[in-house]
């Protein structure tokens, strides 16, 4: 089994990378590919832009790596309350191509912030919309305070009631499969 991995942003010290990362080593037996959205160039996404380019490459190499997937964990990081900028924009232009992003794929949907809110906002939306482009969602969670439940240095969490949280979501997406 294949679980594509990754924090919705493109932070060189994502947390929710890091969230992501943990999440999808709890599958037993699954091999991981943890995707990083630095490696998908896409200009800033405009109608007009489209009609220039065409399809943005960065797009369809985004897709083809979820289509490779098994099942999807992904950690969404907020900005003012939604999601990140670059994020948006490489989602933008993959549901230009494909409006189902997440190709049908079972998914579980994570978010954490250093405060006590936990990138909720993020989360009710990706959540909510998960359907609409092609995610079946399995289960979805809110990590707050992340620092003070998660540590670095040694990779896990510090905060055994957060532990089992995490690792029930996982267990909601594997268990179908």
């Amino acid at each position: 089994m294949l679980i594509v991995a990754f924090g919705a942003s493109t932070s060189s010290s994502s947390i929710n990378r890091t969230l992501a990362n943990y999440a999808a080593h709890l599958v037993p037996d699954a091999q991981v590919k943890l995707l990083d959205l630095n490696d998908y160039h896409v200009p800033i996404f405009s109608e007009d832009m489209e009609k220039q380019i065409g399809q943005s490459e960065g797009a369809r190499a985004f897709l083809a790596d979820i289509s490779q997937a098994d099942a999807l964990i992904i950690s969404f990081a907020e900005h003012n309350g939604a999601y990140t900028a670059a994020y948006k924009n490489l989602f933008d232009w993959a549901s230009r191509i494909e409006r189902e992003v997440f190709q049908q794929k079972p998914a579980v949907y994570l978010a954490t912030s250093p405060g006590p809110g936990g990138a909720s906002n993020v989360l009710a939306a990706a959540s909510g919309s998960a359907s609409y482009f092609g995610a079946q969602l399995k289960a979805s969670l809110s990590v707050p305070s992340f620092y003070d439940n998660f540590d670095l240095a040694t990779g896990k969490f510090s905060s055994s009631e957060m532990a089992d949280k995490v690792r029930q979501v996982v267990t909601a997406l594997t268990a179908e499969l």
